[in-house]
């Protein structure tokens, strides 16, 4: 038997080399052997963010160069965030002038949790609750100290996020033995493929 129905289109999501991959990182940076370092290197079209002091973040600073950073890009804005960066990604959602075609948030911490430490970090909140207005990923672990996994499902469910459940990983960092961290980078080349170019803002 013969099907004469339309062939469906094939869906192509975004290719690094469409897109400005900004890589921001939490309290006390990104060290060499950081996952987000080495996708740094790794990836042509990906910039590490200077956010200001790492060990002594001030949030308005934080904030104005990851603003300025988006100012500075040719292309639509993936943001790869970890830590306290996924709060300013957030914070700063709805203030980047730009194109974003999508967010992929590991580890956000609970910056409304009183028992944070440092406590410094509680500067960096309260998490927004408004649905972001771009696509995004947030990766959460069952054994987080800097957020309980249910307090991150309710996080991404108010940002409008997947969440996916990254079982027993700590904080995802180099402390927690993700260093390369590929299953990460495989999912993140999953959630480039399911982005579309962002129309103009």
């Amino acid at each position: 038997m013969v099907d004469n129905r339309p062939a469906k289109p094939h869906l192509r999501g975004m290719k690094t080399k469409d897109t400005d991959i900004l890589i921001v990182p939490g309290y006390k940076g990104a060290g060499e052997n950081h996952w987000q370092s080495r996708w740094a290197n790794r990836l042509s079209a990906a910039k590490l963010v200077e956010m200001g002091d790492w060990h002594k973040p001030v949030f308005e600073d934080w904030k104005a160069n990851l603003i300025a950073a988006v100012h500075g890009t040719e292309k639509p804005v993936v943001f790869v965030g970890h830590s306290i960066g996924c709060q300013v990604i957030v914070q700063a959602a709805k203030e980047f002038g730009k194109p974003v075609a999508g967010a992929f948030l590991v580890a956000p911490p609970d910056v409304a949790n009183p028992s944070i430490r440092p406590r410094h970090l509680l500067t960096f909140g309260p998490a927004p609750t408004d649905p972001l207005p771009f696509p995004s990923v947030v990766i959460a672990s069952r054994n987080d100290h800097f957020c309980a996994y249910n307090v991150a499902e309710d996080m991404a469910a108010s940002w409008g996020s997947l969440i996916m459940d990254a079982g027993e990983s700590g904080h995802i960092n180099g402390e927690s033995g993700h260093g390369p961290w590929p299953e990460g980078l495989m999912v993140f080349s999953k959630f480039m493929n399911h982005l579309k170019p962002p129309l103009v803002q």
